[in-house]
């Protein structure tokens, strides 16, 4: 069989994709195809840092509240515990985050468009070497389109995806650096190499084209740089399309590609939010005067009415939230009882433990969370009542919230119910 298939694969496809004829841009060359991979070298180095700085935001290390991927072993490692602040570090970091991968969409697309000659190269296998090429190729091409496509979708608050988007971007993220980085290892010389020569064409069967010269190219209709201005110019379109969800203010109004629909009108409460009371089954009896708050810790337990939370110290504190879709808000003026105020009822006040926030809520993710001691004893993270002088609306979490500088909206717990100081707390929240 070997012997007969060898002729065939000598002579190559009949037609196809596969020849190089087929191919007959006259952009694409080793030289474009370089530029556009050292913009994705440098843009996918700080998405894969800020993706790091977000996992590292949610405490993974605390609870399995905070963190509930399966099987994560050493690949849940985080850089470090996250800071209260400065309050805006997560704003800051995922607005990046997003941001930035959605910039980078031309910038991939142009890409793939200039190596897809490579694709379809014969014969497919020529050594067990380039079969591990090809091979992390297809992982890196792969892991680059599920990355992009979950990422934007959850932006978008779009769901179609089976599973935890959490859980799917986690492990997609690492299958997609792991062939990012066998790529890199393999192409950076050449790539160098290609950007030093300049846009100039080398001839198609050189070692220096890489299969990405046509020989038998059509006349051009734009430039190597002309191609080059196109794709900035989306990229910078995209931009302006949704930085302002980030940055907030009057830019807000420019974020075309944030989600809509999710600020429910004006005044004191008309700010963003993403899961509504009825979304995650909060009935009016669950925070009607029945409502009660139980503080838990060093073997007490104390239960509060809403009007005796109320007639506990006030406080305030300026602070957004911020989300993992990259969306934030401006800074809002929050006011309720402090954490270290409630660990002190029940004798846990002077050194403040980590706690463990539940709340009524019956569907959706993140209904509990374990905060840590950090978290607990800034003076400015609150159980929160009050926001912008006027009383929590039942979407913003009435009766009680919890607000904590520089965690992730997620963790900025609504509706609650119970929270449980000192390391019962972790124990509980397996």
């Amino acid at each position: 069989m070997r012997t007969a298939l060898a002729p065939a694969w000598a002579a190559g496809p009949a037609r196809g994709p596969s020849r190089p004829e087929f191919w007959r841009s006259p952009l694409r060359g080793p030289w474009l195809t370089a530029v556009f991979g050292m913009a994705l070298l440098f843009g996918i180095t700080i998405l894969f840092v800020t993706g790091l700085l977000s996992y590292a935001a949610y405490e993974p290390d605390l609870a399995a509240v905070n963190d509930q991927t399966p099987g994560k072993g050493w690949l849940g490692f985080y850089l470090f515990p996250w800071p209260t602040s400065p309050y805006w570090l997560y704003r800051v970091t995922q607005g990046v985050h997003v941001t930035l991968g959605v910039v980078l969409v031309p910038v991939l697309l142009a890409k793939l468009w200039s190596v897809i000659p490579k694709l379809f190269a014969w014969p497919p296998v020529r050594s067990p070497a380039q079969a591990a090429e090809r091979l992390s190729l297809l992982l890196l091409v792969g892991g680059a389109g599920f990355e992009f496509a979950t990422g934007i979708l959850n932006i978008q608050l779009h769901y179609i995806f089976p599973g935890s988007f959490y859980t799917l971007h986690f492990y997609g993220a690492w299958v997609f650096i792991g062939a990012f980085v066998v790529h890199v290892a393999l192409r950076l010389r050449r790539t160098v190499r290609a950007l030093r020569a300049g846009p100039g064409q080398p001839a198609p069967d050189s070692e220096e084209a890489a299969g990405l010269v046509s020989p038998r190219p059509a006349a051009p209709t734009i430039s190597r740089r002309g191609a080059l201005g196109m794709v900035g110019l989306g990229s910078v379109a995209l931009l302006l399309v949704t930085a302002g969800q980030s940055v907030g203010g009057r830019l807000r109004r420019t974020a075309l590609l944030a989600p809509h629909g999710q600020e429910p009108g004006p005044g004191p409460n008309g700010f963003q939010i993403n899961k509504t009371a009825a979304s995650v089954g909060i009935r009016p009896s669950d925070t009607g005067p029945a409502w009660r708050l139980t503080v838990r810790g060093a073997g007490r337990q104390i239960d509060l009415t809403y009007a005796q939370l109320l007639g506990m110290p006030q406080h305030e504190a300026l602070l957004p939230i911020a989300c993992v879709e990259g969306w934030s808000t401006a800074d809002q003026q929050w006011s309720g009882v402090r954490l270290t105020d409630l660990a002190a009822l029940v004798g846990l006040g002077t050194h403040t433990p980590r706690v463990l926030v539940e709340s009524v809520q019956r569907g959706g993710s993140f209904s509990s969370v374990v905060l840590s001691d950090r978290q607990a004893r800034d003076a400015r993270s609150l159980l929160a009542v009050r926001v912008n002088g006027a009383v929590l609306s039942r979407d913003h979490g009435y009766p009680a919230r919890v607000i904590v500088p520089g965690a992730p909206g997620v963790h900025n717990t609504k509706w609650v119910t119970r929270l449980t100081f000192g390391e019962s707390a972790v124990g509980e929240a397996v």
